[in-house]
């Protein structure tokens, strides 16, 4: 299995990544080549952007990376973290780009939608 940080993996761009309902929706490709064999992870709000940081497997905490369905695409229930940090979490199916930042070791997140502020 590949490391986080394993040059192979460096600078790759990837095309989206979709946000609806609280939750991120990763394809199984995505999954497959930067997060493989990753089980968790944790969110980092970094600006306008979130970081996807694989956890190890036996850490403790951090959001499951769920299988969500037979073809292997994956869910992150992330609900709290993105209200709680601003991003708009409705149930308007958002696709937004994706891809692996080698400085953060993280799949990063960016053109999220924000929610207003009141």
């Amino acid at each position: 299995m590949a490391t986080p940080g394993d040059p192979a993996r460096a600078g790759v761009a990837l095309a989206e990544a979709r946000v609806a309902r609280g939750n991120i929706y990763l394809a199984r490709e995505i999954c497959d080549r930067v997060l493989a064999g990753i089980e968790s992870v944790a969110l980092v709000r970094r600006d306008a952007a979130v970081s996807i940081v694989p956890l190890q497997r036996g850490s403790a905490g951090g959001l499951l990376l769920k299988v969500r369905n037979a073809r292997g695409d994956r869910v992150i229930h992330a609900q709290e973290f993105l209200r709680s940090n601003g991003f708009v979490d409705d149930a308007v199916d958002r696709v937004v780009a994706a891809r692996w930042d080698p400085q953060s070791a993280s799949l990063v997140l960016t053109d999220l939608a924000r929610a207003p502020r009141g």
